[in-house]
């Protein structure tokens, strides 16, 4: 029984601000709404990433039980200019090869979670998605002992029951 109130918790939280970043998206006006309209709706950033620019984008995570993190354009004046779900495959696709875990984290947001595979000296990063089957999976990224991507996998999401039961 446990993990059904599991199971129920992570949805009504997933539900819940899923229903703020829905109002949000309806609410927010491009060139309009401002840095404090965001966070009135869409609570406290993980991280704020400043530009050369003088503009920000504003990460909101949504894990590790949500399947999304958005990235919100602000502008040099405060303006909010848009934002979008960042675990989607065309994000993922950009994801190569070589790549520092700085850059991986500046364009995925913060992971849900972080494992390690000792014995092929690597470090997994992951993120909760939708997939096309209307399923939580996890992207992986594969890092080396340099720091730098390896590899990028997809696996079944693993909550709730095992099947079967």
């Amino acid at each position: 029984m446990d993990w059904k109130r599991r199971v129920a918790g992570g949805l009504l939280a997933a539900v819940t601000l899923g229903g703020c970043d829905y109002v949000a998206q309806k609410e927010l006006k491009p060139g309009v709404s401002t840095v404090e309209d965001v966070r009135r709706l869409m609570g406290r950033p993980e991280m704020i990433w400043e530009e050369d620019s003088g503009s920000q984008v504003l990460e909101f995570v949504r894990g590790p039980a949500g399947t999304e993190t958005y990235m919100v354009e602000i502008d040099a004046e405060g303006r909010y200019l848009g934002m979008k779900n960042v675990l989607v495959q065309e994000t993922f696709d950009r994801v190569r090869p070589g790549m520092a875990r700085d850059d991986v984290r500046r364009m995925l947001g913060k992971p849900g979670e972080i494992g390690r595979l000792p014995l092929k000296q690597e470090e997994v990063w992951s993120w909760r998605f939708a997939s096309d089957y209307n399923r939580p999976d996890m992207f992986n990224v594969h890092f080396g002992p340099d720091g730098r991507v390896r590899t990028t996998s997809v696996t079944a999401a693993r909550d709730g029951p095992e099947p079967g039961r």
